[in-house]
Order: structure tokens, then C-alpha cells, then sequence
């Protein structure tokens, strides 16, 4: 009987430049992307107190244009693409299954009344483009899907990334300059969007794959610093912001992960996919951010003992910022900030406490 063979991971069009800069590759999501080029601590304050760079072309920018765009992503999504009024402002959302669980979150950015660009995770994109077209399908529609996987993307992120990536990018110096926060604008063949998933400012570029290398280079020379998965995590972490398939999933509605601030259910005649299950749901649960008190460190899917009965932490690091352990716990309903808890690590009850989040946000501690 022949061994099964594993597809080989796939590669950006940073690969070669990862390498030269001394990274420890990983598989992540079927990609083979950096983890580290040394030090994850430095590579963590350095987006905290000046410029990083990461490479996030694994995941997936997709456009979805045609005139039936608005009224199909109004009932896609469970936050309302309506409340976009101006170009090229952008949404966080979930797209939900029938059941109020969480298929994938994203980050919409709406160019016109009928051209917008959606960014997919990378573990989740060929179910989310089958998912799409399928609605799309069953809609009938008039909207066009197109995956671009024809771009690389780079973040820029840190109290100094805007001005590092100006000496850089020529592109970010013209008429329309940097966009707005939570926004993007097209420079020529630049996609640029104010965003980011550390907690700090910056921007995420879409860039065509050939000119990736060069655009990489030139944020070298402008000092910016290589960042890996490593410090992306814990820098999420501590910014609290949800991680696809930790955090929540398919089995996992957003009212149970923090995110009931991204379901829009204002607008009575909004029929969105899963939107039924939400408004039936009682006694979400609380999720909040734990902080260790004793010696350990926190992982997800770890037993937290409360006042109200058993939780669950979903993700758990030690934070370079803070300089202690912590974590996102899924606890009972009504559970509140401050509240002493115990976790379950490696056989012993740990004492911690809760806290809303972010734990940081800008440099600054918020706990």
C-alpha cells in the first residue's frame, strides 16, 4: 500500500526574500511562511514602538463587482455594507452559515455602489469563494466574483510605519496619498488599505506579485523591520482580535465571541444569512481577556473556573508588552471584567483575572 502523499505547501512571491533574510519557515494554512527571522520578542516591539513589515499574501483579495453587489453583500454578511457611504471605506464582518456560525471573518472595503473588494483569510478562501458563488448562484444575482491571486500583500504596521512607508513606496506621496483609517484607495496597480491586525496604525498593500520583491527590499532600506507569524499572533493577542479557528468557527456564532459589535440588526427587512439563529439567541456568552497571576502560561483550550461555572480560553501566549501571560476565554453569561478565576494548567489551578479588551492598543497598556 503506497504511503499517501501531502500536497507540498505552497509559496508566496516573498519566499526567496524570506529566506535571505534568515527566516524559520513553517506550514501555516498549506503556506510555507515565516514564523520568525530571529528574535519574535524584537520583531513584536518593534511594531509596538516603530515600523514591521509582515508578508500576508496568503491570504486572499477577492473583487465582486456587477450592479447586484450592494443587495447581495447586504445578505451575506452580517454586518450591513449599507453603512459604507463613502468610497473606499471598509467593514469588518462575519459571513455566517444558516446556524449563526461563523464561516469566516473578513474585512470589506466597498470602491463603489457596485465594486467591492473582500479580503479572506487563508485557511478559509476556497471555502469562502464555493460558499460565495454558491449564494451567488442561488440568488441569481447580477455580481461577478474574481479571486486575485495574481497579487501579493505586505503589512506595514507601527507608530512609525506610515512615514517608513512613504520613504518607500512613491505611490503613498501623490495626489491621494495614505487613506484614512479603516480605509484604501487605488494608486495605480496599489491596493492600499489603512488597516492592519496588530493594534497599531499602518496600512496593508496589495501589490502585483512581480513587483512584491522589489516593494520588500525598499522597506528593508526604509527600516522597516521583517515580522513573522510569531509576532503577529501574540501581537493580535494583545489587541484583541479574534483568531479564525481558534477563537471562533462554523460551530461558534459571533454573539459567543466577543463580536456582537460586528451584527447589524437594525434594519428590520435585512434578511443575512444565519441572521435568524442571532436573534433567537439567548445568553451569549461573555468573552473576555484573562491575565495570569500566578507563575505559567496561558494556551488555548484551557478549563477556567469561575464564579458562574466552567469556561474555555481559546487563545493564550505570554505578552512581550505586558510582560505576563495571558489570554481570551469564553466564560458563562454574565460573567464581568475584574472577576477572579482559576485555570487549568498542566494539572494546577492557576489564579487570573478577567479583563475587557484589548489588554494594548496604539503602545499603550489598557489593563
Amino acid at each position: 500500500m503506497s504511503t499517501p502523499q501531502t500536497a507540498p505547501a505552497k509559496r508566496t512571491a516573498l519566499y526567496s526574500a524570506h529566506l535571505a533574510a534568515g527566516a524559520r519557515m513553517v506550514d501555516f494554512a498549506g503556506w510555507e511562511m515565516p514564523v520568525n527571522y530571529g528574535s519574535q520578542i524584537e520583531e513584536h516591539h518593534a511594531v509596538r514602538r516603530d515600523a514591521g513589515m509582515f508578508d500576508v499574501s496568503h491570504m486572499l483579495g477577492l473583487d465582486l463587482s456587477g450592479a447586484g453587489t450592494t443587495d447581495f453583500l447586504r445578505g451575506l454578511l452580517a454586518n450591513d455594507v449599507a453603512r459604507l457611504k463613502t468610497p473606499g471605506k471598509a467593514l469588518y464582518s462575519c459571513m455566517l452559515n444558516e446556524t449563526g456560525g461563523v464561516i469566516d471573518d473578513l474585512i470589506v472595503y466597498r470602491m463603489s455602489e457596485a465594486e467591492y473588494r473582500i479580503v479572506v483569510n487563508a485557511g478559509t478562501a476556497d471555502k469562502d469563494v464555493a460558499w460565495m458563488r454558491q449564494r451567488i448562484a442561488a440568488s441569481g444575482a447580477n455580481v461577478t466574483l474574481e479571486a486575485r491571486r495574481d497579487l501579493a500583500m505586505i503589512a506595514v504596521q507601527g507608530p512609525n510605519a506610515l512615514a517608513r512607508a512613504a520613504q518607500a513606496i512613491p505611490e503613498l506621496n501623490t495626489a491621494s496619498g495614505i487613506p484614512a483609517p479603516f480605509s484604501a484607495v487605488r494608486l495605480g496597480d496599489l491596493f492600499v488599505g489603512r488597516t492592519g491586525y496588530t493594534g497599531e496604525d499602518g496600512i496593508e498593500v496589495a501589490v502585483p506579485a512581480a513587483r512584491a520583491a522589489a516593494m520588500w527590499e525598499a522597506l528593508l532600506a526604509a527600516g522597516v523591520r521583517p515580522c513573522g507569524l510569531g509576532a503577529r499572533d501574540t501581537l493580535r493577542l494583545e489587541a484583541g482580535m479574534n483568531l479564525y479557528g481558534q477563537d471562533m468557527d462554523e460551530q461558534v456564532c459571533p454573539l459567543d465571541a466577543g463580536l456582537a459589535w460586528t451584527v447589524d440588526l437594525r434594519d428590520e427587512g435585512r434578511d443575512f444569512v444565519g441572521r435568524t439563529m442571532l436573534e433567537t439567541h439567548t445568553e451569549a456568552k461573555a468573552f473576555l481577556g484573562l491575565i495570569l497571576e500566578d507563575k505559567g502560561v496561558l494556551r488555548a483550550h484551557m478549563k477556567v473556573a469561575s464564579a458562574r461555572g466552567e469556561g474555555e480560553t481559546t487563545s493564550g501566549s505570554f505578552s512581550p508588552s505586558l510582560e505576563k501571560s495571558i489570554a481570551f476565554a469564553r466564560l458563562p453569561a454574565g460573567t464581568e471584567p475584574g472577576e477572579s478565576v482559576q485555570v487549568e494548567v498542566r494539572g494546577k489551578a492557576l489564579a487570573a483575572r478577567t479583563v475587557k479588551l484589548p489588554f494594548v492598543r496604539n503602545g499603550k497598556a489598557l489593563v
